[in-house]
């Protein structure tokens, strides 16, 4: 009799020895999990994303430790969360009461687990790019969000324990009928003669997917079968599914997991796709305080659209340049030049923001305990705008939205104020116009010399300045009318992606 068959199944994971998923025996499965993680001193890091392909991979290793005696538990397993503070706000509330339902438990049963939320650095969160920086919504083709969001802040995690164990085993929820292209990852990486693959980007890292063969029916089926070994039930995972043929968002560990923006495990801010149905799903189902999320992202999916261009979006690029782009060749045998917009104006910055405060103040009253945007971004928010490259805001408006809407003040940094006042802009805005000189070329050449004011040493200013002064500083028309010539053959659409990606970068 073999060691799995001897075990006795606690009442609530009887079902194991009965089941089989995917053409395996899942009392197999179990035995093949524990062999794994008695095999060496790796420690495992766990990808939870909340929904039913890593609640499965969870479930299915935490009853596997529990078979294995207290003296065999010889490792430690992180569960690991990325919260991109940008989720579906009915999806973080759950995922933290499972969070805490697992270190709980794991506590009580004496189990090597502890799990673990990580989320985005602040100056990479959603908010300081978008409403900070400026960068335009996410689309399918300049999709910046994932690996600021997701990729890094899990790497991280991995790196720092790659850094203290030497190697680490990370399980995924991934399943090959996901997608062909995930398919193809996995195969790729398979270690021969192994249950593990290489990992695809993090040196000394492996993954393991002991559910990579089952069908979404089939992770359904085990779910539904018992209760939660860490306790409670997946009927509010159910719920959340239910009336939707959308997938899950899973953990996020390298470029080629496709985008997650029709799940209702994603982001609600989500723009990569063109109708954003999990929002609407869950004010069909009833959350009708997520309304004005639905008007919010859309707003924001329509800043996007090449259309509205001109109302949202700067001419100018982060580098201070006008930059254009060669499209396809037309009728007459001539390449069209397309100009190619810059980063969200300050004003429509301020906008969204001032809008999306009044929003988290409206559902807040109204009973909801929700945070749309944290206290340290709006700190991080300011200090962008107020080193803005094209608009620098000296009127330091962020204070000022934020008592407007809420009637207070946070613990503003005074030193982050700028050195220029409303007053001095409103001065400067006089003589530009008088003396016919752009504004804003002036008010960079005045924070260059301030910046080495009173320095000893003032090497490089000349340069600074005269990078300034090379910058496009007239309005777009008569800029368009200098470039009348210009031309940039064979420029694909290809390239001007990669311009708009490492300029936002910088």
């Amino acid at each position: 009799m073999s060691t799995q068959e001897q075990f006795v199944y606690p009442d609530h994971l009887s079902m194991i020895q009965d089941f089989s998923l995917a053409g395996r025996p899942l009392v197999d499965l179990i035995w093949e999990i524990k062999s794994l993680y008695a095999s060496d001193d790796r420690p495992w890091i766990i990808g939870f994303s909340g929904g039913k392909d890593s609640t499965c991979v969870l479930s299915l290793i935490y009853a596997a430790l529990l078979q294995l005696p207290k003296k065999k538990r010889h490792k430690h397993i992180y569960v690991v969360s990325s919260d991109t503070l940008v989720e579906t706000p009915v999806v973080v509330d759950m995922i933290k009461r499972v969070l805490n339902l697992i270190n709980e438990s794991a506590e009580r049963e004496e189990l090597p687990i502890t799990a673990h939320p990580v989320v985005p650095k602040t100056d990479q969160t959603f908010w300081v790019n978008l409403i900070g920086r400026g960068y335009p919504a996410p689309n399918q083709t300049f999709r910046w969000c994932t690996e600021r969001m997701k990729i890094d802040p899990v790497s991280e995690f991995i790196l720092d324990k790659v850094a203290r164990y030497g190697e680490t085993v990370v399980v995924l929820g991934s399943r090959s009928q996901e997608s062909n292209s995930r398919a193809q990852v996995i195969a790729k990486h398979r270690i021969d003669g192994s249950s593990l693959s290489r990992h695809s980007s993090l040196p000394n890292a492996y993954t393991y997917m002991p559910i990579e063969d089952w069908s979404a029916d089939e992770v359904w089926m085990y779910l539904m079968s018992a209760p939660c070994p860490w306790g409670g039930s997946n009927q509010e995972l159910l719920e959340l599914y239910k009336g939707s043929n959308q997938g899950e968002c899973p953990l996020v560990i390298d470029t080629s997991t496709p985008s997650c923006g029709n799940s209702r495990f994603g982001c609600w801010t989500c723009t990569v796709v063109t109708d954003e149905k999990a929002l609407h799903g869950l004010v069909e189902s009833g959350a009708e305080w997520m309304r004005p999320l639905v008007a919010f992202r859309k707003k924001l999916y329509d800043s996007r659209q090449p259309e509205n261009a001109s109302h949202y979006r700067n001419y100018r690029r982060r580098t201070g340049r006008v930059s254009y782009n060669t499209g396809d060749i037309n009728d007459d045998s001539i390449r069209e030049v397309r100009h190619v917009p810059g980063p969200y104006l300050l004003v429509r910055r301020q906008e969204f923001l001032k809008e999306l405060l009044e929003i988290e103040k409206q559902i807040t009253d109204g009973g909801q305990d929700i945070e749309l945007i944290t206290r340290p971004e709006l700190h991080m928010i300011r200090r962008e705008w107020l080193r803005d490259p094209n608009e620098p805001d000296w009127e330091d408006s962020l204070p000022a939205i934020y008592r407007e809407v809420y009637g207070e003040d946070l613990d503003w940094v005074e030193d982050d104020a700028g050195a220029f006042t409303k007053a001095d802009s409103q001065t400067l805005e006089k003589l530009a116009e008088k003396y016919n000189v752009a504004a804003p070329l002036v008010r960079k050449l005045l924070e260059a010399e301030l910046q080495v004011s009173g320095l000893g040493n003032r090497r490089g200013i000349l340069q600074k300045l005269e990078t300034i002064l090379k910058q496009d500083w007239e309005e777009l028309e008569a800029i368009n009318e200098r470039n009348a010539s210009f031309r940039k053959l064979g420029k694909t659409h290809v390239d001007e992606v990669k311009d708009e990606f490492s300029e936002f970068l910088s």
